[in-house]
């Protein structure tokens, strides 16, 4: 029987029954030899470990392989950094992964099969690249890994109980094309809507020319206009909005889309004058005729929360096989669904979907900001944020923060212009401020994983507590807290241990003479 073709897995269950099994095949001896502690467990220390830390990420619960219905290993996973990219800025979401194969089952090249099968269940739970890593005598474990398609990173040092140093080697598996990984940084569209228009061809193109210098100048990744014809958008007797009503703009919404219709011959002028200054070019389309205007001129496209029951605009964007930018403003789940299924079925390959609240301007208690971790998770895409609210900066910079790699934002050369999208939009300055605060969210944001940065390393090896010597120590002198030993900040003397380790140091006999303040460690004590 092949195991590729039987093998399937199973959620391991926060039972003493599961943690039993696990930990026989956690304290076999084979085992026992290639990990990190090398001590058996006992029982009822390890159920209360296994309960209370092997499911602390609901994404990544840890798995039992089977083949049929015998449980044949355990594999468990936890976030990390990414050690690949680390060196050039760049952080992918990405997990680790161990595993133990069950005693009966090893040598028989069952570990890199389930190493390579478990990949797309990774890949599916959001995370970019998954990590292995092995001591460096474990032979068995690193054919394992670079059988099953993982390269190898070299070696390295892992610290265990905060003192003692195991060399490793790393192994990686990139789940998705380098090319194809979430952005380095956030993709900041400047969004001109229709403060371009000025009443004249000449005066528009003039408009629209000065509002790409600015987000040039401000240093957004993109400037997007917006291309419709009125008779694809509305019915022709669709009456006026209310929301424009309000603003003093009383036309029909045929006169009013009429009136600030792009000609599509504007395209391609704003195109190059995009390209002479160094910014992307981005339209949003609101029909067919104007996807195919705009298509040859955009390298990603956007479309509207109003479109994204447009399965003709769907399929369009899809085969074009650019990334699709796609706003969900006054939608609900099921409708995001089907418009994501649809762009996937239709064979797109990226999609990020913007939280945006469909109003103008929003207020800041409906931005609902929350949505973007849960958009992400539950559609397993990109997720960004268009934002109509009249702040400056504080929904994308919290957007950001929350997992956002796209913004969208409107800008205008001046507020007090006519026209229904420039009292919400951001001010020349106020664009170039918020690009600046958002790269400073960005560096911010750092990693997945909580990690020693290497500008806390003086202050963690001075003012973290350890045990220290509080008077000099003779030799076979035996240690007691309070009277030669103490929990105190180490300054410039050597850190000692843990301070948890104080119960197993107390009456133990010191094995040389300690100086006073020195920390103590593992080889400094024997039983008495």
């Amino acid at each position: 029987m092949n195991l590729n073709e039987t093998l399937r897995f199973e959620l391991v269950r926060p039972s003493q029954h599961d943690a039993e099994l696990i930990l026989k095949w956690r304290n076999d001896p084979d085992t026992l030899a290639n990990s990190y502690h090398s001590e058996p467990k006992e029982k009822v220390s390890f159920i209360r470990e296994f309960q209370s830390n092997y499911f602390l990420f609901p994404d990544l619960p840890p798995l039992f392989a089977l083949e049929g219905t015998e449980r044949i290993a355990f594999l468990r996973f936890d976030p990390v950094e990414d050690f690949a990219f680390a060196a050039v800025g760049r952080q992918r979401r990405c997990c680790s992964i161990s595993i133990n194969v069950a005693p009966l089952f090893r040598g028989k090249g069952i570990g890199s099969i389930i190493l390579e099968a478990v990949k797309s269940w990774v890949k599916q739970q959001g995370y970019e690249a998954l990590y292995g890593e092995v001591k460096v005598d474990n032979t068995i474990s690193k054919k394992a890994f670079l059988s099953a398609g993982y390269r190898q990173l070299g070696e390295s040092i892992k610290i265990v109980d905060d003192v003692r140093q195991v060399p490793i080697i790393r192994f990686v598996a990139d789940l998705v094309p380098e090319e194809k990984s979430a952005v380095m940084s956030t993709f900041i569209i400047a969004e001109a809507g229709s403060n371009w228009r000025m009443g004249t061809y000449k005066r528009d193109l003039a408009m629209a020319k000065t509002l790409i210098a600015i987000a040039a100048e401000a240093k957004a990744d993109a400037v997007k206009f917006q291309v419709f014809r009125p008779e694809s958008i509305y019915v022709e007797n669709a009456g006026s909005s209310g929301y424009l009503e309000e603003s003093g703009i009383e036309e029909s919404m045929s006169t009013l889309f009429e009136d600030l219709m792009m000609p599509y011959e504007m395209i391609e002028e704003l195109h190059a004058e995009c390209k002479r200054v160094g910014i992307e070019f981005m339209a949003t389309p609101f029909s067919e005729a104007d996807f195919k205007a705009v298509d040859p001129y955009v390298k990603r496209h956007k479309i509207a929360s109003y479109e994204l029951n447009h399965p003709h605009l769907l399929k369009l964007a899809a085969q074009s096989g650019k990334p699709l930018l796609l706003s969900t403003g006054a939608s609900v789940e099921d409708e995001i669904d089907w418009a994501v299924k649809t762009f996937f079925e239709q064979g797109g390959q990226h999609l990020a979907l913007l939280q945006c609240t469909a109003c103008y301007p929003a207020p800041s208690k409906s931005m609902n900001l929350q949505l973007l971790p849960w958009m992400k998770q539950r559609f397993k895409v990109d997720v960004g944020l268009s934002d109509h609210s009249t702040d400056p900066g504080c929904a994308p910079i919290a957007a950001v923060a929350l997992g956002a790699t796209v913004i969208e934002k409107h800008f205008t050369l001046d507020k007090r212009l006519p026209g229904p999208d420039h009292p919400f939009a951001l001010n020349p300055d106020e664009l170039k401020q918020l690009v600046q605060a958002l790269r400073q969210a960005e560096q911010m944001k750092g990693s997945y994983v909580k990690v020693v940065d290497p500008v806390e390393l003086e202050l963690r090896s001075f003012a973290r507590r350890g045990i220290q010597a509080i008077q000099d120590i003779p030799c076979g002198t035996v240690f007691h807290e309070g009277v030669n030993v103490s929990i105190l900040r180490p300054g410039k003397q050597f850190l000692g241990l843990h301070p948890k380790y104080m119960p197993e140091i107390e009456g133990k006999s010191a094995t040389r003479t300690i100086s006073l303040g020195c920390g103590i460690q593992r080889e400094d004590f024997v039983n008495p």
